[in-house]
């Protein structure tokens, strides 16, 4: 991946590079696969029915990373994505893999259903399609056991965190954070830790809520440090890098005015906040009004004397 000195990844949201069909090198395990996206339940289920290896087998696919040698039910969140617009009856087409799961590979059923489900939760395609809540639904449903919606909340899917919670996923008090839960916030606060503490903080930064963001720093949350947590809520910055990421000044300024380290880098491309702010002023996939809040970002920063 290029590293860019002083700059910032542009999108946050996925770390793999997109997966092709053709990277399927199994040929039985492709035509599933195209099932799948041509929504042909017919041809899938005649596939499972004749080969219950699709089902057992995880796919030989050893690229590094979340989606290493994949199970066939996991190509159903489009996380990484192959295609941006998936069948419309992809719910059933999940729904008949789950009970050939069911059927054939009874022992590795619930890690199937488990990760597919955070596959899910934390994928843009099945939110852009408006099927990433009956998809949470069908497989919590079959038995997936909800998390607690950070994982979601990091890759902007704020409605599937909701719904994760909901479903009875535990609220720790980064998730009450990101979705606003102050009640909530306020009851799990004094006995998280400081890490829990610092975790939180990011999440209010990314999302660019001062009003948390204050909360936060009135409990003596430190505004440096890099959050280290199990859901992977974007550790390689700074809560500051996150509020310049948000486009919020008035996060960004309260961080700072909390002193900050305006040159901090962060871990993938070595960028400082100012470095984030020019990288995302310059991000032509923005509008006008958008470029501007990191423009403002950008001369708040030099004007703390920040000069790369």
């Amino acid at each position: 991946m290029l590293r860019v000195k002083d700059g910032a990844h542009h999108d946050q949201q996925v770390s793999i590079s997109n997966m092709k069909n053709a990277d399927i090198s199994d040929p039985l395990f492709l035509e599933a696969v195209e099932a799948i996206d041509c929504g042909d339940e017919v041809l899938l289920e005649r596939l499972l029915e004749n080969s219950p290896r699709l089902i057992r087998e995880r796919l030989s696919y050893p690229v590094e990373g979340y989606f290493q040698h994949p199970y066939l039910l996991w190509f159903v969140a489009y996380n990484p994505i192959r295609i941006d617009k998936l069948p419309p009856n992809i719910v059933d087409l999940t729904r008949l893999i789950i009970r050939f799961v069911k059927r054939e590979a009874s022992d590795s059923m619930q890690q199937q259903l488990d990760y597919t489900l955070g596959l899910t939760a934390t994928g843009r395609i099945p939110r852009e399609c408006g099927v990433q809540i009956a998809l949470i639904d069908l497989l919590i449903d079959e038995g997936a056991k909800a998390g607690g919606g950070l994982g979601a909340l990091a890759h902007g899917n704020v409605e599937a965190a909701k719904h994760l919670v909901e479903r009875g996923g535990a609220l720790n008090l980064a998730t009450a954070v990101g979705l606003g839960r102050m009640s909530d916030v306020n009851h799990l606060a004094p006995a998280a830790g400081d890490s829990e503490h610092l975790v939180a903080l990011a999440v209010a930064a990314f999302y660019g809520k001062p009003d948390m963001i204050s909360f936060l720093l009135s409990r003596a949350t430190n505004p440096n440090g890099y959050p280290k947590n199990n859901e992977g809520f974007h550790s390689h910055g700074t809560p500051l890098h996150q509020a310049v990421y948000s486009g919020s000044l008035d996060s960004v300024k309260l961080l700072v005015e909390a002193g900050a380290d305006l040159n901090a880098t962060d871990k993938i491309y070595e960028g400082t906040p100012l470095g984030w702010a020019v990288h995302m002023q310059n991000n032509e996939g923005f509008d006008n009004a958008t470029g501007k809040k990191f423009e403002l970002i950008a001369a708040y920063l030099k004007g703390k004397g920040q000069t790369s």
